[in-house]
């Protein structure tokens, strides 16, 4: 596999796009790549897809693997510091769907800061962090339904080598 895959896949069907960013991610974690394997979920995270599409049925919004690659990479090295990759996501991004994606962000930088505590945020940016219930919040509005319990489930899974 290689991003071609996704490149290809831009333009057409977004279910067959959407479960690609999950398969690619997936095998980007087995070699190795977990910045890579992240913004691949991440994709798929800010993929245009009803919220009825089957195909979510099967394969749920990726916030539990995004958490899962966090905290299963062994160190606090990773090729780009993903709280601060979605600090900024969550404070600067533009466009289509605006709203829903920065909801995401700050859903998927909550699970980062829960995941990887040590990891520092970028101290540069004047920016307000939002709180668990206002990211909630976010979610409920501008996300799917039940957006916000599959976070929150993700949200709750411990790290069982710190428990």
């Amino acid at each position: 596999m290689s991003y071609r895959c996704l490149t290809k896949l831009r333009e057409g069907d977004t279910t067959d796009f959407y479960v690609e960013t999950l398969r690619y991610g997936h095998y980007l974690w087995l070699k190795g790549h977990s910045g890579r394997a992240i913004l691949s979920l991440t994709r798929g995270l800010y993929a245009s897809l009803d919220e009825g599409a089957q195909v979510l049925f099967e394969w749920p919004l990726p916030y539990r693997a995004l958490k899962w690659i966090i905290t299963n990479h062994p160190s606090d090295d990773f090729p780009g510091n993903p709280r601060v990759s979605f600090q900024h996501q969550a404070t600067r991004l533009r466009g289509e769907r605006m709203q829903l994606r920065r909801a995401r962000a700050w859903a998927v930088w909550a699970l980062v800061r829960s995941a990887k505590p040590s990891l520092p945020e970028d101290s540069a940016q004047d920016f307000v962090e939002l709180s668990l219930d206002k990211i909630e919040q976010e979610l409920v509005e501008y996300g799917h339904s039940g957006e916000s319990a599959i976070w929150r489930a993700a949200l709750a899974v411990v790290d069982q080598s710190r428990a």
